[in-house]
C-alpha cells in the first residue's frame, strides 16, 4: 500500500538527462502531477543536464543532499532510479540510504514500489533496480563496441572525419579530472 500522507508535505524534484538534444521536460510535467496529486508543494527542482558517468550531476546531487540534511524537503522525487545514478547497485543504495538517513525519502515515479512504508523492502528492491541499470548500461557500451568493431573490420572509417576540429575547447570533468590532477600533484 503506498505511503499516502495525511498532510501536505515538501517535495523536490530530480530531473536528469544525458545529453544537450535531450529535454527534462516530460520528467518534470509529469513529477509535478504526481507532486499536485498527494497535496505536495514543491519547493526546489533539481534539474542536471549531463551522463551520470561524467560526474557532471555529483554538484547537484550533493546540493539535493544538503537541502535534506537542512530540512528543507520532506521527499525526493525522481522520474526513475538511474536518473540519480548509473554506478550500480552499491552507489546507488548508497545514495538512497543518506536521503534515507536524512527522513526523506525518495520516490520514483517508474518504480512506485520505492513509495512503500517498509525500509527494508525498498532497499532490497532498490539493489535489484540499480544492478539492472547497471546492467543495461553495460549492454549498450558492448552494442556500441560491437558496432564501432565491426565497421572496422568492414573498412569504414570509425571515429571523427579527417580534419575535424573542436568548435570549443573540450574540458575535462568527473572521475578523469580528478584522476589527472591526483597525478599531477603526486608527480610535482
Amino acid at each position: 500500500m503506498p505511503n499516502t500522507p495525511q498532510t501536505p508535505q515538501r517535495a523536490a524534484i530530480w530531473a536528469r538527462v544525458s545529453t544537450e538534444d535531450q529535454t527534462t521536460a516530460n520528467q518534470l510535467e509529469q513529477l509535478r502531477e504526481m507532486a499536485a496529486r498527494r497535496g505536495w508543494t514543491v519547493v526546489t527542482e533539481h534539474v542536471v543536464t549531463g551522463s551520470a558517468w561524467t560526474g557532471k550531476h555529483r554538484a547537484t546531487l550533493d546540493d539535493a543532499l544538503r537541502g535534506a540534511r537542512l530540512g528543507e524537503f520532506d521527499v525526493l522525487l525522481v522520474w526513475s532510479l538511474d536518473r540519480i545514478s548509473h554506478e550500480g547497485v552499491e552507489a546507488t543504495l548508497g545514495i538512497l540510504r543518506k536521503f534515507r538517513q536524512h527522513g526523506v525519502p525518495v520516490i520514483s515515479r517508474q518504480e512506485p514500489w520505492t513509495d512503500t512504508a517498509d525500509p527494508h523492502l525498498a532497499e532490497l528492491l532498490s539493489s535489484i533496480f540499480a544492478w539492472m541499470a547497471r546492467a543495461e548500461s553495460d549492454r549498450r557500451s558492448e552494442r556500441i563496441r560491437a558496432g564501432l568493431a565491426r565497421k572496422k573490420a568492414a573498412g569504414e572509417h570509425v571515429g571523427r572525419a579527417k580534419g575535424a576540429k573542436d568548435l570549443k575547447p573540450r574540458s575535462r570533468s568527473g572521475y578523469v579530472a580528478r584522476w589527472e590532477h591526483e597525478r599531477a600533484t603526486r608527480t610535482a
